[in-house]
């Protein structure tokens, strides 16, 4: 391979991206734009939780209890008058996630040996979101019952026997446990791999259309000079984007980057290669700037949104679907920047997903280059 020839290509593949400044503001501004969008708009945190209440005892007792889930940071409580259909209306209508059902004889059973029921209706049309209220109101109820227990038996004089089991839970890594750490870096991951193959999946089939091709088929240049000339400029771009997307989390979503800076990056230089020269062998095998543009958003955006981990953990997933997520990059890139960016990890760690990743580069690479041909057809 000769660099000066190659140099010559970069130079001539930069003047062309310059020369069009509203597709390089929109590769600029573009994945800005969707980290974003996508940081705002996706969460997983279910907090503020809708919930009717139809207090149909009245008392202090039921009154503290539906001041426990008033006073939680999960529900939002509002009053029901009209009885069990007015609840199915608000559940049918999206006005409430769940109700809260208090029977008249509350209190008198509370201070009775059976206990007192209390009903819970939920929306299950998210079974996912349900689940989860569910164990919310679960937590409130089994709260607000111990300290009942502990007064009544302080009434009776009465020593209440030592719990068994002292539940102790620590969490690490994201200690806060909000979906906007855990988004973020997987994020960052599908944007690169979408907005990389998208850079450059017209760059040959350009070449091929406006008949400038011709000419550089009868020019000295090996298809490796071709293949990595061109992909020069585009990777200065994406590393600009990277960049870009880095501060949006920093100084936007204040997510915290607990490892090394100088790893994130290397690991995405390394991925750039392997998802720009992807873009670029749709190009080539395509040679329509239209055909080599569908076939990244397809090949890129929906096995990276839906097969990488970004928002579907992959253990939970089919056995053939997750051993079809192995040949998704960005699984290993997702993985990789989530390690760096909540657990601090080094390339110790993440050795694996690192060595996937530069092999996934050398094989895109290697096939671009075997796929181009200096020859009309």
């Amino acid at each position: 391979m000769n660099l000066r020839r190659t140099w010559a290509v970069a130079r001539k593949e930069t003047l062309h991206v310059a020369r069009d400044p509203r597709s390089l503001a929109l590769a600029i501004a573009l994945p800005v734009l969707m980290m974003l969008l996508y940081g705002y708009a996706l969460r997983l945190d279910v907090d503020d939780v809708p919930l009717a209440v139809w207090d149909r005892s009245g008392t202090p007792q039921s009154r503290e209890l539906v001041a426990r889930f008033s006073g939680s940071r999960y529900f939002r409580v509002g009053g029901i008058r009209g009885g069990y259909r007015e609840i199915e209306q608000s559940i049918a209508r999206g006005d409430v996630l769940a109700a809260l059902v208090i029977p008249d004889d509350f209190t008198a059973k509370l201070a009775g040996a059976g206990g007192a029921p209390v009903q819970l209706l939920l929306d299950g049309s998210d079974s996912n979101t349900a689940t989860v209220v569910l164990g919310y109101a679960e937590i409130v109820t089994q709260r607000y019952s111990g300290d009942v227990r502990l007064r009544m038996a302080a009434a009776a004089g009465v020593a209440l026997p030592r719990e068994p089991l002292a539940f102790r839970p620590r969490v690490w890594f994201n200690e806060e446990m909000t979906s906007r750490n855990f988004i973020i870096p997987g994020l960052i991951a599908v944007i690169m791999m979408v907005i990389s193959a998208m850079l450059t999946s017209l760059t040959v089939a350009k070449e091929w259309e406006q008949g400038t091709m011709e000419p550089l088929i009868a020019t000295p240049l090996q298809p490796s000079e071709l293949v990595i000339g061109k992909l020069v400029p585009y990777f200065a771009l994406g590393m600009l984007d990277v960049l870009l997307c880095v501060a949006a989390g920093e100084l936007l979503f204040q997510v915290p980057l607990r490892g090394s800076g100088a790893l994130l990056f290397g690991m995405a230089a390394v991925f750039l290669v392997g998802a720009l020269t992807l873009g670029m062998l749709f190009s080539i095998v395509a040679k329509s700037q239209m055909l080599a543009t569908q076939m990244a958003m397809v090949m890129t955006f929906v096995p990276g949104f839906l097969l990488s981990g970004f928002v579907f953990p992959i253990w939970s997933m089919p056995v053939p679907v997750q051993a079809a997520t192995r040949l998704i990059p960005a699984r290993y890139f997702v993985s990789l920047l989530r390690g760096i960016y909540l657990k601090g990890a080094g390339l110790s760690v993440l050795a694996g997903e690192a060595s996937l990743l530069v092999l996934f580069g050398v094989v895109v690479v290697g096939l671009s280059i075997r796929k181009f041909r200096k020859k009309l057809e």
